[in-house]
């Protein structure tokens, strides 16, 4: 990481976003191709792979109406939407590749499951699975290599009243080696539908609404968590994206098929997502080491700001090669589906560059950088996500970003045991930030004395300073000052910092104060990267004191407390309703004051 750029502020003549033209994504998919096409020379392309098509009802239900027609329909419609979009992305009509009856009609199997309809509903969706599976063991296939769409027969129609409603499965998930996605199947959904305006219908989620969209939203959505089982994220369109309507993995779900009524643009597919699809075996026909786990070497050489845009460069190397990088500029709130997406092509040796202005005002955001690989698969590397902060004027904030830049040599040095090399790394960073924190992570040891043994005479001082009483994490092992895994920074919202708890819920972090402090300040947040949602309890002596709103990914709180007199401070954070899954909560810059606040 050497010969680092300074952040750079350029104004710009021309908009980013809109420079990144067809003609652009045209060379950049014919530069990919040429990577390809070389590592798959030698593949073995009589390695089919598919899609499995299941039609499955309850005991006590015949399968709906004309399915194998109307589904066959739908399914060649949605393999056609994909091909046109892959082929207008220069890849060729790649598209699904689904198993034919000798009539020429894509292969549904048609399934009874085990128990009445009263007996499932949207989380059955692993049950269901199951009671599909043994059709491909039959076959000598290992069910969790493959890719299976399921339409569920768990909706209520009813033509004469033109009402709907359902409680099927409706989700998917996946990546090019095996996926799984769960539709709903109804009569009335069929191709020929989509471009009617009337008759209106009462669908019990979306109210009053034409055939037609009824139909957009549910073959769309067919679309949409297809593209999940395949291994797609969500995304949203850049404003030079627009003008084709919504991406199918964004709100394209709802938008698919709008332009045969005159209503809209309808949905396409990103070039992002055509890049990552171009890899995936049902497309390319190529499975080569489609078992293996790619490894990959990473680095930022700059990341800048360029007027209203963030520029990022940097090398990418893996193993299978890397043939593109995804970056997705994703702003907080909505999960992903408000992140906007950017592209670009390694050179010769591993080199990229790439920009977007595409970016929400007076928000934070993350980006992530993806390397997707010749064999289909993507690496995540922590050392190309980039949090960011855009100003209500859209400027881009990269301080922290920059900090993060500098640090990391050090960082990745600093589990070794050359401490010559570490300190030589740390002595070499200039940002005031990076450094304070480099220098702390050195001298870094365990707290000896607990709040009440405190004898000294600053009037604040860092609760990380402090032995707790007991300290309990909900995963892996409790620290101070860093979090336990590799990337080592305390990181939320955007900013970095040098003091702090890591505490995955559930947690709880107990400190003897003997009563001789008078306030508690600090933060609270979500570590960046880490999509679960908490909630942060201060306790003193038992009694609540403090309890945050739910925090996610990109939030942060503040908080300060009286805890005069206090012998006990307890501080706990539990998870929500979602479950404990990446709930990687941390206390952050918490300083216990000798005096109140004025």
């Amino acid at each position: 990481m050497k010969n680092l750029l300074p952040l750079l502020l350029v104004a710009l003549t021309c908009n980013i976003t809109t420079a990144q033209s067809v003609h652009d994504e045209r060379l950049q998919s014919a530069a990919a191709q040429k990577i390809l096409t070389k590592w798959q020379a030698d593949a073995d392309r009589s390695q089919k792979r598919y899609l499995h098509v299941f039609a499955w009802t309850p005991a006590d239900r015949p399968l709906p109406e004309n399915h194998e027609e109307r589904l066959n329909r739908i399914l060649k419609h949605i393999q056609a939407f994909y091909a046109n979009e892959m082929n207008r992305h220069g890849f060729g009509h790649l598209t699904i590749n689904m198993q034919r009856t000798g009539e020429g009609k894509v292969l549904i199997h048609s399934i009874k499951g085990q128990k009445p309809y009263a007996d499932y509903g949207k989380p059955s969706g692993n049950e269901i699975r199951k009671e599909c599976m043994g059709v491909l063991t039959a076959q000598g296939l290992d069910p969790d290599q493959e890719t299976m769409i399921i339409f569920c027969n768990l909706a209520e129609w009813d033509p004469k009243a033109l009402m709907f409603s359902h409680k099927s499965p409706y989700y998917g998930g996946g990546s090019a080696a095996s996926g799984v996605c769960w539709q709903l199947d109804s009569p009335e959904l069929d191709i020929p539908n989509l471009k009617l305006k009337q008759p209106m219908i009462r669908d019990g989620e979306y109210g009053r609404i034409s055939l037609g969209r009824h139909n957009s939203i549910f073959i769309g959505g067919m679309a949409h968590e297809l593209g999940h089982g395949l291994g797609l994220p969500h995304c949203s369109p850049r404003p030079d994206e627009e003008v084709r309507g919504q991406p199918i993995m964004g709100t394209g779900n709802r938008t698919y098929g709008e332009e045969l009524r005159g209503e809209g643009q309808g949905a396409f597919l990103s070039f992002a997502h055509a890049l990552r699809l171009a890899t995936h075996p049902q497309f390319s026909g190529v499975a080569k080491q489609l078992d293996v786990r790619p490894s990959v070497e990473s680095s930022l050489k700059a990341i800048e700001v360029d007027g209203k845009a963030i520029r990022v460069k940097g090398t990418v190397k893996g193993e299978p090669p890397v043939y593109g990088v995804v970056a997705y500029f994703d702003p907080e709130g909505n999960s992903d589906y408000n992140a906007t997406t950017m592209t670009a092509i390694p050179d010769a040796e591993g080199n990229f560059e790439l920009a977007s202005d595409a970016l929400e005002k007076g928000k934070l955001g993350l980006l992530r950088i993806v390397p997707l690989h010749c064999n289909g698969r993507v690496s995540e590397p922590a050392n190309l996500q980039i949090p960011y902060r855009v100003q209500a004027n859209g400027t881009p904030d990269l301080s922290s970003a920059q900090a993060r830049l500098e640090l990391a040599p050090f960082l990745e040095a600093y589990s070794g045991r050359d401490q010559e090399k570490k300190k030589r790394l740390a002595g070499g960073i200039k940002s005031p930030e990076g450094k304070a924190i480099a220098d702390h992570l050195l001298n870094l040891t365990a707290p000896t004395q607990s709040p009440a043994e405190f004898k000294g005479s600053n009037p604040v001082v860092a609760l990380t300073t402090f032995k707790p009483t007991s300290t309990e994490v909900g995963w892996m092992r409790g620290t101070f000052d860093r979090v336990p895994d590799n990337s080592i920074l305390l990181s939320a919202g955007g900013q970095i910092f040098q003091r702090g708890l890591y505490a995955h819920a559930p947690a709880r972090h107990v400190y003897n104060l003997g009563g001789k402090w008078k306030q508690f300040t600090g933060k609270v947040g979500m570590a960046d990267g880490h999509g679960g949602t908490v909630q942060f309890v201060i306790k003193a002596d038992g009694t609540t004191l403090w309890q945050s709103a739910v925090i996610k990914e990109g939030g942060i709180a503040d908080f300060q407390v009286d805890v005069s007199g206090v012998q006990e401070l307890e501080l706990t954070v539990d998870p929500t309703s979602d479950g404990t899954g990446s709930d990687w909560g941390l206390w952050l810059n918490p300083e216990l004051h000798v005096e109140a606040a004025r």
